[in-house]
């Protein structure tokens, strides 16, 4: 018994050389630090990172482990951003000034709402900068096209820095509250969808971020000086507290991923051109509905298990094949037999899935650790 133990943390560990050598290399971009923050914060997260993914290793278990680091992940981006944003401009406030100077972050959430109008009058609806900037609109849709290309919607659960919080959140009850939610429901986010796509076409505006984005709450937003900025503000207040606090929380769900996000519905096509996929082995397969119970976006019903593959929603979190009790969910390459080495299939996924989450979350987590010791030694998050 020692030495199969033994064995497995030494399997284990030599699968995960490779991505603490990739890791190491992200973090410190080839160099290292003098200054004793960042070197602490450096080696803080390539330790917590690499912990993490050792583990996804060992234990054969995905969603566990990612969700600490998407989690954590999502609390650091903000701590960064706000902290970076005051740092450069002194508040979170957008001023209209600002927003006419096409000085205004980009968020992957915007790009549903750019590609018609892009496609229409070739241009951009949205007052970024295309290149140099901080959060500049080139930049994030190189990384939205290369995440799509390879993880799909995997990209809401490995990638997004805001999806993190509603994940959070739908963890924390023990029991859900609210068990069931309306099958009806589960194509909500694709209407709001169609609906922000043509209205922010028509008029050539990201009507999304301007009236309902959530994440306004914890992210930059335009300074209010009128009644229609205070009540866009109270929307958003409001959307927040419901849909990623409140709902996840009651559900064990991700109620704002799964049910409102317009970008998560956009996202959901590009399943079809990713190569991963959660497959269903119908002859293992017990019909126990635990997989569809415990599915945080409801990208799994009695016709995934039917058809033997969860629906295009699927954000390839892991959680519905850690919870199988017959080990009939796993993740799959598109093209190959049922039968063929799971442990390798899932390595496969794993490796380009968590390399994306460490290269969106390192910078951050560092940048939050170095504020947040800053905060404790200056009494400020600023780091000047």
């Amino acid at each position: 018994m020692h030495h199969a133990a033994t064995m497995t943390y030494l399997r284990a560990a030599l699968t995960s050389l490779p991505m603490m050598l990739m890791t190491f290399i992200i973090l410190s971009r080839g160099k290292l630090t003098h200054d004793p923050r960042h070197l602490f914060a450096l080696v803080t997260t390539f330790y917590f990172l690499n912990t993490l993914f050792f583990l996804m290793v060992k234990t054969g278990r995905t969603d566990r482990w990612r969700a600490i680091l998407f989690t954590v992940f999502a609390v650091a981006f903000v701590i960064s951003f706000i902290s970076h944003y005051v740092e450069a401009r002194g508040s979170m406030a957008l001023s209209e000034s600002e927003i006419l100077e096409c000085r205004t972050p980009f968020c992957h959430i915007v790009i549903p709402m750019t590609i018609i109008p892009l496609a229409l009058t070739r241009t951009i609806i949205f007052p970024g900068t295309m290149t140099g900037v901080y959060a500049a609109i080139a930049s994030m849709f190189i990384i939205w096209i290369g995440a799509s290309l390879s993880l799909g919607r995997g990209f809401c659960a490995w990638g997004c820095f805001l999806g993190g919080w509603d994940d959070g959140f739908s963890r924390i009850m023990k029991r859900p509250i609210i068990k069931s939610i309306a099958k009806k429901w589960h194509y909500l986010s694709f209407a709001v969808l169609l609906a922000v796509a043509l209205t922010s076409a028509a008029m050539l505006s990201p009507t999304y971020c301007e009236w309902l984005c959530p994440y306004k709450a914890v992210t930059e937003y335009v300074q209010v000086t009128s009644l229609t900025r205070l009540v866009q503000m109270i929307i958003f207040m409001t959307l927040f507290a419901g849909l990623v606090v409140i709902l996840p929380l009651l559900a064990k769900r991700r109620i704002q991923c799964g049910l409102f996000c317009p970008f998560g519905a956009f996202q959901s096509f590009t399943n079809k051109i990713s190569p991963f996929e959660v497959r269903v082995d119908k002859n293992l397969c017990v019909k126990c509905r635990k997989c569809i119970t415990v599915c945080p976006t409801f990208s799994m019903s009695e016709e995934s298990l039917d058809k033997g593959k969860a629906r295009m929603t699927c954000i390839k979190c892991g959680k519905c094949i850690d919870n199988c009790p017959k080990g009939a969910l796993s993740f799959h390459i598109k093209g190959t037999s049922l039968g063929d080495d799971r442990t390798g299939q899932r390595l496969l996924f794993l490796y380009p899935a968590f390399l994306f989450l460490s290269t969106m979350a390192g910078g951050n987590i560092q940048s939050a650790i170095v504020r947040i010791i800053g905060l404790f030694t200056t009494g400020s998050l600023l780091t000047h």
